[in-house]
């Protein structure tokens, strides 16, 4: 699979001398456009998730640390 992308003069061209393929090539770089798209729209969500759950440990292990301090100095 190659990375180079097409002209848009190469893509007139291949359209007027096989109709429809230069099409076909138009279509397929924007469906991996949005692909790439929803990759990076993923990776930020999982990001996001992976922020909230490290917060939320961590409002956790204060809240224990207390607990566990209050239960020491009640003895």
């Amino acid at each position: 699979m190659t990375t180079d992308r097409i002209t848009s003069d190469e893509l007139h061209h291949l359209d007027h001398k096989n109709q429809g393929i230069g099409r076909m090539l138009l279509h397929e770089d924007l469906a991996r456009a949005r692909m790439r798209d929803w990759e990076n729209l993923a990776e930020r969500q999982r990001l996001a998730h992976r922020l909230v759950a490290a917060q939320r440990w961590r409002r956790l292990s204060g809240w224990a640390q207390k607990r566990a301090a209050r239960s020491a100095r009640d003895l």
